[in-house]
């Protein structure tokens, strides 16, 4: 089942690369970002893995999104990291023992039978749970598919609605800067400026065993992100009326809430359409009403609007809790609202003049800066400062087709497959010449490289038979 090292560098062609990427990835029951940095379950990488997976075995896929929400929490929370019992305890931090899931996060009804973190990241789930049950409806409608996973999608949805509103305006809230996804973001300088770190001493820092240090967080943002995860951790995971040193409103994590939001209706209309929802984590069996979902979305959007656009500059802001203030940052999750349907016109128009502006100068340069190109904090090699990655294009090709701009959509959608292939599959790459930095054979950009050439009829048939000849099917 697994691929040999460097297996996007495959001489079979980029499909096989890419599908050699996700068999090699492959535990047996979900699939990890990269054998070496990351040897566990993420919750936006696997999302994002059975998008690409969906082209080479529907049922795979299915089976990803049901390993990492079978360890959702009482509360609803899809927690950020599903840990590998088999994998030993020191290969990444924080790991279990940190974390301490079971104890510390019980009152938040974190499960017994397995050890996971307790935050969160960005809820891309339901419309990867969508696209992978078009995939493939007839199979998913034998197994109950959408059944299964709506009860806990919809579980999830109202735990950041309802339990991280922290602002009181509608909008979901993030407490710690992985929770973002984008965990080393310039915008994150100034609310992480408030907190004190832990002591170096205190933790030992697993990811410069296989990563640069030049391009990885520096010591001092990790000791901030360290102090910032045991507090939350022993306060039990809690929530609204907790106190947080980090609380921020974030533009890329509500923008992909509204697209789940929608994507939800239509597994709604889904689900009502069959045999009904089934029971859900807590044993209940809701009602699958599409409206509730479109009303939903479209409230989030009003309040995304009203609380981080900022119209001077052309792009959503993020907004720090603790000051009550925007971060005057410019950043791709700031981009990413293109996703959500409900958009006003103009402001469809000013992000897209944001893109091709300096800032991201898009179709000039192939892919998408993660941070300002001309920003104060700009650098083209380090974690989230400045990096192109895959999935914030896959994010912003899929936003920028839904309001019609097919031009850069369709740059975007070659530029992917590419861009990742001529990587070797790479976490992520220099914005200005492509060069591929981080880990190598990365979960995320082989499967939204094979989901982007689909689109535009190419690798994944040339995939196949790699896939098929492992038992993938």
């Amino acid at each position: 089942m697994t691929a040999p090292a460097g297996a996007g560098a495959g001489a079979d062609g980029p499909g096989r690369a890419a599908a050699a990427v996700l068999l090699g990835n492959w535990t047996g029951a979900s699939t990890v970002p990269s054998r070496t940095l990351y040897p566990h379950q993420w919750s936006w990488d696997s999302a994002f893995v059975a998008v690409g997976l969906r082209h080479l075995s529907p049922r795979r896929a299915q089976r990803e999104l049901e390993m990492l929400l079978g360890a959702q929490w009482g509360d609803g929370r899809v927690p950020h990291i599903v840990f590998n019992p088999a994998v030993p305890h020191d290969a990444y931090f924080p790991g279990p023992d940190f974390w301490r899931s079971t104890g510390a996060g019980a009152r938040a009804g974190a499960p017994a039978y397995l050890q996971s973190s307790g935050i969160v990241q960005p809820p891309v789930h339901a419309l990867a749970a969508l696209l992978v049950h078009r995939a493939d409806p007839a199979s998913s409608a034998r197994r109950g598919f959408l059944r299964r996973v709506y009860p806990r999608l919809l579980a999830w949805h109202r735990y950041l609605t309802a339990d991280r509103d922290l602002g009181g305006a509608g909008l979901a809230a993030i407490v710690h800067p992985w929770e973002s996804g984008m965990d080393n973001s310039p915008s994150w300088d100034g609310p992480l400026a408030r907190i004190e770190p832990a002591a170096p001493s205190s933790f030992r820092r697993a990811d410069l065993d296989h990563g640069d240090p030049e391009d990885r967080p520096t010591d001092l943002d990790y000791g901030r992100y360290v102090r910032l995860a045991a507090d939350y951790r022993d306060t039990g995971y809690a929530d609204a009326g907790a106190r947080h040193g980090f609380a921020v409103e974030d533009p890329c994590v509500n923008a992909l809430l509204i697209a789940s939001e929608e994507a939800l209706a239509e597994i709604a209309a889904e689900v009502a359409a069959g045999t009904g929802a089934g029971a859900g984590a807590g044993g209940t069996a809701p009602a699958a009403d599409p409206g509730v979902h479109r009303e939903r979305a479209a409230r989030l959007t009003e309040a995304l609007v009203a609380r981080l656009w900022d119209p001077a500059a052309g792009v959503f802001r993020a907004r720090d809790l603790r000051a009550d203030r925007p971060v005057d940052e410019y950043g791709v999750a700031g981009l990413t609202p293109l996703l959500a349907s409900g958009l006003p016109p103009a402001v469809v128009r000013a992000l897209r003049d944001t893109l091709a502006g300096e800032h991201f100068r898009l179709g000039e340069l192939p892919l998408v800066a993660s941070y300002d190109l001309k920003g104060r904090a700009f650098d083209r090699t380090r974690y989230w400062r400045g990096p192109a990655w895959f999935n914030t294009a896959w994010l912003l090709e899929r936003g920028l087709r839904r309001h019609g701009a097919y031009g850069a959509a369709d740059a975007l959608r070659r530029a992917v497959p590419a861009g990742a292939a001529a990587s070797g599959f790479a976490e992520y790459v220099d914005p200005l010449t492509g060069a591929g930095r981080g880990a190598r054979d990365f979960s995320w950009t082989a499967a939204l490289a094979l989901d982007l050439a689909a689109a535009a009829g190419g690798w994944p048939e040339a995939a196949a038979p790699a896939a098929a000849g492992t038992g993938a099917r």
